[in-house]
């Protein structure tokens, strides 16, 4: 794998697959131009109450109108305010079944639940998806550092980085063209860990992973 299909992997992967998800289930519907009031009410009758929209704005790079919409899309298919990991695994579930996507829902999930309260907010939800969808390549690079970064002690190692490949090959199922070798992951892992493992001590940290990749972007 070039290294500009693991910055691929890095980035990419994880916008495509999670925003598509999003649209699928109609969490990312249209922006509309109802008034603000009806968001500002339907804030205060839903159990887990999120932050203001004033607030909620000064955190991402959303307008008002459009963590409105955001709003009811999320509230739609998640009425108490909160996601769990096993309601995100179904959506998941059913957006790939022709694999099993259960782990890799798994570290998303962990991925968006900075506080590691087990569940997803609102407020989570809406400012990492602002990083994914309108953040710095810096800001996306550091979400997907994070995301591979499993248990988060600052580095990615290759059984970490492994577990997430084998975890999106395995959502893809049997079906990805071409199809794909047993050791595909491995291999994979061994090329990122041969580029961005910069002083060959068997793991990657932020500084190596980002000034390898934003080496290639400005390329």
């Amino acid at each position: 794998m070039a290294i500009q299909g693991m910055e691929l992997c890095a980035v990419a992967v994880v916008i495509m697959l999670f925003v598509a998800v999003l649209k699928q289930f109609g969490i990312l519907e249209p922006m509309s131009m109802e008034d603000s009031t009806d968001s500002e009410f339907e804030l205060s009758t839903i159990r887990h109450q999120p932050e203001g929209l004033d607030q909620l704005q000064s955190l991402t790079k959303f307008t008002k109108k459009e963590l409105q919409s955001l709003y009811r899309g999320f509230k739609n298919e998640c009425p108490s305010g909160l996601v769990d990991e096993e309601t995100f695994k179904l959506i998941y579930a059913q957006f790939f079944p022709q694999g099993d996507a259960t782990m890799y829902a798994h570290f998303l999930f962990n991925a968006f639940d900075v506080d590691r309260n087990g569940a997803i907010r609102f407020e989570d939800f809406v400012i990492g998806l602002s990083i994914l969808l309108r953040g710095t390549v810096h800001e996306k690079l550091n979400w997907a550092f994070n995301l591979y970064d499993i248990n988060k002690d600052g580095y990615i190692t290759k059984e970490e980085m492994l577990a997430i490949m084998k975890s999106i090959y395995d959502m893809m199922g049997r079906y990805t063209y071409p199809i794909l070798r047993e050791d595909a992951p491995i291999e994979h892992v061994e090329k990122f860990f041969q580029k961005m493992d910069k002083n060959q001590d068997g793991v990657v940290t932020i500084e190596e992973f980002l000034e390898t990749c934003q080496k290639v972007s400005s390329q």
